[in-house]
């Protein structure tokens, strides 16, 4: 046991550490005195601890018996999501929570876990074969578009969106042939900007649709960052502030509980979603690209641990876990500088909610995992019986 806490890495954890410092005074900044916010910053502590402890304990468990059982955490993950569409509450336009008692989560978030162990366990089988695109690609596409429709089905789109990149991640390392990576490239720029363009110039049109099929929660998001012009006062107001808000701070920002626009609350959810707004205001240009520093630190650790691992499946976790942590970096501060539309999702490690950051250190835990045993022999642990190759299947 010694052995193995002495190969933890110790880069990977001051940054936690310094994450946690960051999350914790951000979120009493823009918390304090304020009734139903107030202590925030106490309940993100507690957040914290058990965030410490479910990396911890992933830390010491092999990963590769999370591989060898991801077929029926699948199974049991997409149970679940099946049934918060039935008695999930809604949050700021999702209906994607359970509460029990005094706690809530978020199943969509966890899933993006499941899935990521789910994906890995099954390019390991492939061991190091060409991806055949009938045999290969389109089940995987098809096993991951499952939960994307049943997250867009309850209006999360953030979450929905962030399995599409786990995927894309995955097949790119998972030896895709390069014909097949360019052509779903293009398949995947091309609708984008098709879908751009046309909701640009037939916006109405569109609008009109969404609006029939339940679906005006997403006019809100993608007209500020599309068609400003025509958003609504309602639907611009969060954007708009925050960019104010950012461009207030300047180069070295305003100061430390000294922001203006955020502090009068002219920016929701400071203390969640849009907590970067704060960090931006309040330190600048300097202390936001302290944190962008910190995250890149992060993942390049990441890399180094998953490039010296010997065991085929560690790589694997460790690509999707980048590819999910580079996406809700990316779509977070994206969302409030005009480069993305605004979908809810959380900067990982410092804005406030339970779910989000366990889901996070336990990823980072299952990362260190890799670290502590991916130098074994694969043989160790038996290979997965239940991940049959579809091409061996006849």
């Amino acid at each position: 046991m010694l052995q193995k806490i002495k190969k933890i890495d110790g880069v990977i954890l001051v940054i936690l550490v310094l994450l946690m410092v960051v999350s914790i005074f951000s979120i009493y900044s823009v918390t304090h005195g304020r009734d139903k916010l107030d202590g925030s910053h106490i309940k993100m502590i507690k957040f914290y601890i058990l965030g410490f402890i479910a990396f911890l304990g992933l830390t010491f468990v092999d990963y590769r018996l999370l591989v060898k059982y991801a077929l029926y955490v699948y199974v049991t993950g997409i149970g679940i999501l099946v049934l918060v569409s039935f008695i999930g509450t809604e949050q700021n336009g999702a209906q994607g929570w359970i509460k029990f008692g005094g706690f809530s989560l978020q199943p969509a978030e966890l899933f993006k876990l499941i899935l990521i162990l789910f994906l890995a366990a099954v390019l390991v089988r492939k061991n190091k074969n060409k991806l055949l695109f009938w045999r290969d690609v389109v089940p995987l596409a098809l096993m991951s578009l499952l939960p994307f429709l049943i997250v867009l089905s309850q209006n999360d789109l953030g979450n929905a969106l962030s399995y599409v990149v786990i995927l894309v991640g995955l097949l790119w390392i998972g030896n895709i042939k390069f014909t097949h990576a360019l052509i779903g490239l293009l398949i995947i720029g091309g609708s984008a900007a098709a879908g751009i363009m046309s909701y640009i110039h037939y916006h109405d049109e569109i609008k009109d649709f969404l609006t029939d099929i339940g679906r005006s929660h997403w006019v809100e998001r993608f007209d500020p960052w599309l068609v400003p012009e025509e958003a609504t006062a309602k639907a611009s107001y969060h954007t708009k502030n925050a960019k104010m808000a950012i461009a207030s701070g300047g180069m070295s920002g305003e100061g430390y509980m000294e922001g203006s626009s955020v502090q009068t609350d002219r920016v929701p959810y400071t203390y969640s979603d849009s907590i970067f707004v704060q960090i931006a205001e309040e330190f600048g240009f300097v202390g936001s690209a302290l944190v962008l520093l910190l995250y890149f630190i992060l993942i390049h650790r990441m890399i180094l641990i998953a490039l010296e691992c010997k065991d085929r499946g560690g790589p694997f976790l460790i690509v999707g876990i980048v590819a999910m942590m580079l996406y809700q970096i990316f779509e977070n501060i994206g969302a409030f500088i005009g480069l993305m539309p605004l979908t809810g999702i959380t900067l990982p490690f410092i804005s406030f909610g339970g779910t989000s950051l366990l889901i996070n250190m336990a990823s980072i835990g299952l990362v260190m995992s890799v670290r502590l045993h991916g130098q074994e022999v694969e043989e160790d642990l038996p290979s997965p019986t239940v991940y049959t190759s579809p091409a061996k299947q006849g």
